[in-house]
Order: structure tokens, then C-alpha cells, then sequence
């Protein structure tokens, strides 16, 4: 059993595959028509103004931008939230474009390093070694 504190209401819970207890992602999957519904007629309109205009708490707005189920600012570069790995703001998500295809082109290389033919044949030793005197 993996008890774990919702991030949302901080109350303990079950945690099956999300930090958020199903009483928060059930009132969060209502904020979030609420919050979509607004940005439709204010698509360029800040975290703060969203929550004043919605009442919906700023924490679960954050929640839904990181997990890419909203976007502010239009979609457009300079968004609310930070990339993890460059720091530059991004409007939804974790990681930047430029950031996930670098990450992306770095898996692919290491990936590629670890075909059979790429690999250089570590030495057959055999025998032992003495360890101390």
C-alpha cells in the first residue's frame, strides 16, 4: 500500500499512479472546464487574473499548466511556467521544445551506442586475482 499526501488538499490517500487524491482530480477536472471556458474569451490572461475571474485556487491552475492540460498566454513564448532543464519561461509543461529535442537527440545517440557492433569487446581474463599479501 503506498499512502502518499495529495498536492492539492494535503490530506493523506491511496496513491495509485497520481500525487492528487481522487476527491482533488474530481473537483480539479471541474475547475479545469471552468478555467478553459474562460481562457476561450481571455486567452492571454495570467495565472492571477484566471484564479480572480474563475475562483478557481492558483495551485490547481499551476497543476493543470505543468501537466499540459492548459496553456496561458495565447500558447505563445513567455508563459508561466520554468523549464526545468534552461530556465527560460514556457507556457505549459515541464521541459522546452528546444530542451526535449536535445534530450530527445541525446537518447537517440545513446541508444544508437549500445548496437553490438558499436560496443568494444571488453578482454576475456581469466584467472584471479590475489587481494592484500
Amino acid at each position: 500500500m503506498n499512502i502518499a499526501q495529495c498536492i492539492i488538499c494535503k490530506k493523506p490517500f491511496q496513491m495509485v499512479s497520481s500525487k492528487v487524491c481522487p476527491n482533488c482530480l474530481q473537483e480539479m477536472d471541474e475547475h479545469f472546464i471552468k478555467v478553459r471556458d474562460f481562457l476561450d474569451d481571455n486567452p492571454h490572461a495570467d495565472v492571477d487574473k484566471v484564479s480572480k475571474e474563475t475562483e478557481v485556487p492558483k495551485v490547481i491552475i499551476m497543476y493543470l499548466i505543468k501537466e499540459g492540460r492548459l496553456i496561458l498566454g495565447g500558447g505563445k513564448g513567455g508563459g508561466t511556467m520554468i523549464c526545468e532543464v534552461c530556465k527560460k519561461p514556457i507556457p505549459e509543461g515541464k521541459i522546452c521544445d528546444k530542451c526535449k529535442a536535445n534530450l530527445a537527440s541525446m537518447i537517440d545517440k545513446t541508444a544508437g551506442s549500445s548496437t553490438p557492433e558499436s560496443r568494444k569487446e571488453e578482454p576475456n581474463i581469466k584467472g584471479s586475482a590475489k587481494i592484500g599479501k
